[in-house]
């Protein structure tokens, strides 16, 4: 099943392509929860992690398809360093999940010391792909990729200040995609979450960010922030807000592509029918959010 790379709205979940590596065949039955369940975002508050697992833990709660809450917490230090390793620490407790993002797979790489082995923890579902644009305050009259790279070669990298959300996290990565691309120069900035980096764009505290669309929407309808241009293949980016181009489709070629991949996973050692009955759990909110699309 192909995954949805549009913008996450409220009761928007299955355009998300939530839980779509699920297993049609799990059931909720047997284990259940005895004390509410740690659902860990390996991120800060505001972001697209935060911002789609705050939404998740909504409908389980809306819907009581758990008979104990799900209590998000966030530990994103050390581009989720910490929240790898709290879950390593946890090794066989049935009540902690954990929201990732592609940080899950490059911060143990790029810190070794810490000990974490991804491998040894427990899947449940491959919950979206999610997408980046590059986006500019309205206010900086800044309306297309060309001037863009002008203002920042005009600038000067100690003087333009792209916001992300840490060194080795996705939004630095996409950044080196851009100065490679168009031989420019930023100065990074990085904040606790994207969220964070959305608010500092509109205060001016930063010229630039790659955030999610999710984590820009509200700016963007409000009309603070403008998108230039999506890191996705050809096939224009389409939301309530408007159309976003491709940089494809702008003439810069197909390899400015780059996407995050949202999952659930829970700690190593957790018995088999634990790890069913959160897949179930997941398989019942996408279901609810289908049937709830197909009903509008």
């Amino acid at each position: 099943m192909k995954y949805s790379h549009v913008i996450m709205g409220v009761g928007a979940v299955a355009a998300l392509g939530l839980a779509a590596s699920v297993s049609t065949g799990a059931k909720a039955q047997g284990w259940q929860p005895k004390k509410p369940v740690e659902f860990v975002i390996m991120a800060g508050k505001g972001g697209g992690a935060d911002r789609l697992s705050r939404l998740i833990q909504g409908i389980i709660a809306e819907n009581k398809f758990a008979s104990k809450p799900f209590v998000p917490i966030n530990k994103g230090g050390g581009s989720g360093a910490e929240a790898l390793r709290y879950l390593k620490d946890k090794a066989g407790d049935p009540h902690i999940i954990m929201s990732t993002l592609n940080s899950y797979y490059t911060t143990p790489l790029l810190q070794p010391k810490l000990g974490v082995d991804i491998s040894k923890f427990t899947p449940i579902t491959r919950m979206a792909e999610d997408t980046f644009q590059l986006w500019v305050n309205v206010e900086s009259g800044i309306t297309t990729v060309k001037q863009y790279v002008a203002a920042v070669k005009n600038a000067g990298m100690k003087n333009w200040k792209m916001g992300g959300t840490g060194s080795g996290q996705e939004d630095s990565r996409v950044t080196k995609m851009l100065e490679a691309k168009f031989g420019i120069k930023h100065t990074y900035v990085p904040f606790k979450g994207g969220g964070t980096v959305a608010k500092q764009l509109i205060g001016k505290h930063i010229d630039s960010t790659v955030n999610n669309p999710s984590e820009q929407a509200g700016f963007w309808s409000a009309g603070k922030s403008r998108p230039l241009a999506s890191f996705t293949p050809k096939g224009k980016l389409t939301d309530r807000f408007g159309t976003i181009p491709t940089f494809e489709e702008l003439g810069y070629g197909s390899d400015m592509v780059y996407y995050m991949q949202r999952s659930i996973i829970a700690p190593a050692g957790i018995p088999k029918d634990v790890q069913a009955f959160y897949v179930g759990v997941f398989k019942k909110v996408y279901d609810a959010q289908m049937a709830k699309i197909h009903e509008s």
